[in-house]
């Protein structure tokens, strides 16, 4: 059987960088060098050499986060090239990336989500007025940011305009969102046409950490994540329809994650994630173990869903 030409993005411009390119470096041991040619690009350095190559390159496998990598941008890329890739297209990638939209989205779609308010730098901001409509405590984003960088807890109305001046430092628009306090849980899925639902992780991040955040994200031992999640079999089933609808409404592709609270009986979702980390021990391939795909396996079966999904397009 002839190798696959695999191009393997990681890198990058973004906050993320860093991260990108340790998943790379893990993705690259664990593809299976009999059944692919593996060329690595990093987007900082790299996109000519993408382009004269592209005629050669069977599927490209995207690990990049953030800006200009999960957004879309580079999906543009790939596809006036030709090139197949994992996961979500332009619209869904840009989409998702956009909390605020997807918010929107969910509403739209029956999905629950925390009560929140959106700003835009320059206009006013009173955190008097937020506070009282949100309450405390409450939580700051900006809005196209993954890995929790610039998000921040404000559990004081004095604090509240710092938090948001911090999170205009990544994005030219933040949003507020009341605080939920709950069991965070996170649910992958997988598939074209009919995503299935992968076991839930339920996220208990160390003490040390107010939420699951960027430390708390990438430093071993900062968080204990369990799967499948310590919930009865009802409550795990809704929450991976919502994981699939959130999906769904998003317009994803391939795979993606999705991050909810779950207070009492009640579901908020959060956010969906449509280039999850990928290292061996990150939420997605723990997931995807626990249904019975090693992390060798769970690449072989995004390239695959890419080149199905290219040739349907």
């Amino acid at each position: 059987m002839k190798k696959l030409t695999v191009a393997l993005l990681s890198g990058g411009i973004s906050s993320e960088r860093e991260v990108s390119l340790n998943s790379g470096n893990q993705v690259f041991e664990a593809l299976d060098k009999d059944k692919y040619n593996v060329i690595r690009y990093d987007p900082k350095t790299d996109l000519n050499r993408l382009v004269a190559d592209a005629s050669q390159i069977d599927a490209a496998l995207i690990i990049l986060h953030g800006p200009y990598g999960e957004d879309g941008t580079i999906q543009g890329l790939l596809d006036l090239l030709n090139i197949p890739y994992q996961g979500s297209g332009v619209i869904g990638s840009s989409v998702a990336m956009d909390k605020l939209i997807s918010k929107q989205l969910y509403e739209k779609a029956g999905i629950l989500v925390p009560p929140y308010i959106s700003f835009k730098r320059g206009e006013s901001f009173d955190p008097k007025a937020c506070t009282e409509k949100l309450g405390l405590p409450v939580v700051v984003k900006p809005v196209a940011c993954g890995s929790s960088i610039g998000m921040s807890i404000v559990r004081t109305e004095d604090s509240l305009k710092d938090a948001v001046d911090k999170a205009f430092g990544y994005d030219g628009t933040v949003f507020v969102e009341a605080y939920i306090e709950g069991t965070e849980l996170t649910g992958g899925v997988i598939g074209n046409e009919e995503p299935e639902a992968l076991p839930l992780i339920e996220i208990i991040p160390d003490k040390a950490h107010e939420f699951f955040d960027y430390e708390a994200k990438y430093v071993p031992g900062m968080t204990q994540e369990i799967c499948p999640a310590r919930i009865d079999n009802i409550l795990t089933e809704k929450v991976q329809a919502c994981a699939r609808i959130a999906h769904q409404a998003l317009r994803c592709k391939g795979y993606s994650r999705t991050d909810v609270i779950l207070k009492d009986q009640d579901i908020y979702v959060l956010e969906t994630n449509t280039i999850p980390g990928m290292t061996a021990t990150s939420l997605f391939p723990q997931a995807a173990k626990a249904a019975g795909l090693s992390f060798s396996q769970l690449l072989d079966k995004l390239i695959e869903l890419g080149i199905e999904s290219h040739k349907t397009c």
